[in-house]
């Protein structure tokens, strides 16, 4: 008879610059608590990790705030275009899209290409499998993300990226953020899934590919699994998510291979963040950039890292 385990779950809504004022920070918390507290309850009711992970980067999508999904920012020219991937720490499947185009829940392609032979489709090939699955059309646009872009446009594109949130007093801000969804599980039967899901950084040479669609960005095992965000060419250099598996696989601690992989993100001037859980069921947190809009469950309470003290790298639970 397998003996259960307390599950665990940690979300993520991006990362990047200060919150501008306590409402935006109370409004993300309020959202962010919400979600972690609906995907922990069908956690505890049975569901398994994976599909715990693909309900809450739903819930994430769905939420306009977010850079993914609904409230995707747009690319260079004008155009939406997400990328998602899937991760089952048990089966070592890895799974996911990249810049697919009117579809509402880019997670949903990649849970299907779990049982794919092809198990990672770009622009062309997702459209295509998105008509195959007959998703219906969906517009992912907000008049907060189309205002950003008109602005940036007059000044010829400026920016490196777009807001992590989307809200309407952030839009006309200089303030860089970086924007993706991220879900990691701990089921009770003790295994680990991660999801991760972006609209890409925003004002982006067309074809350009997020960190989010590749295991750099979004890895698991059965001793850990991480979902990263921040700036993707930054987090590839890093190859940030296995090299934080890979160090508890070989028999680091999570908390020591969250510190040392962030410490030398950081030593390398990178900026990113990511979530992080294993095994044995610890919960750990990095960034290297001034916010990360984490929340997590760790079987008694709901907590966060919205108001982490400036200069902290790391935590861990």
């Amino acid at each position: 008879m397998t003996t259960k385990v307390q599950p665990k779950l940690i979300i993520h809504g991006g990362a990047g610059s200060s919150l501008q004022g306590k409402g935006g920070v109370e409004k993300v918390r309020q959202l962010l608590h919400q979600i972690v507290e609906e995907v922990y309850t069908i956690l505890l009711a049975g569901a398994s990790a994976k599909s715990a992970v693909v309900r809450g980067c739903q819930l994430l999508e769905d939420e306009p705030r977010f850079n993914a999904g609904t409230g995707s920012v747009l690319q260079s020219d004008g155009q939406i275009r997400m990328s998602a991937s899937l991760m089952d720490g048990t089966a070592q499947s890895f799974s996911g899209v990249i810049n697919v185009s009117r579809v509402k829940n880019p997670i949903d392609l990649a849970q299907f290409l779990q049982d794919s032979p092809d198990r990672v489709l770009s622009d062309y090939g997702a459209g295509e499998l998105v008509r195959e699955l007959q998703i219906p059309s969906y517009d992912a646009l907000t008049d907060t993300r189309l205002q950003e872009w008109l602005q940036e446009r007059q000044d010829n594109f400026q920016r490196t990226m777009a807001g992590v949130v989307a809200e309407p007093e952030l839009a006309s801000s200089n303030n860089a953020r970086r924007g993706t969804i991220g879900v990691v599980a701990l089921d009770t039967n003790g295994h680990v899934a991660a999801g991760t899901s972006t609209g890409g950084k925003g004002f982006e040479r067309i074809g350009r590919v997020s960190d989010s669609a590749m295991p750099a960005g979004n890895y698991a095992t059965n001793h850990a699994g991480v979902s990263c965000t921040g700036i993707g060419e930054d987090i590839i250099d890093e190859c940030l998510a296995p090299r934080i598996v890979i160090r508890v696989t070989d028999g680091m601690s999570l908390e020591e291979a969250m510190a040392k992989s962030l410490k030398e993100a950081g030593d390398n001037k990178r900026d990113l963040g990511a979530i992080a859980l294993d095994g044995k069921g610890a919960i750990a947190w990095g960034k290297t950039s001034d916010v990360l809009l984490a929340a997590f469950h760790d079987g008694n309470k709901i907590g966060d890292t919205l108001e982490l003290p400036g200069g902290t790298l790391t935590g861990c639970i």
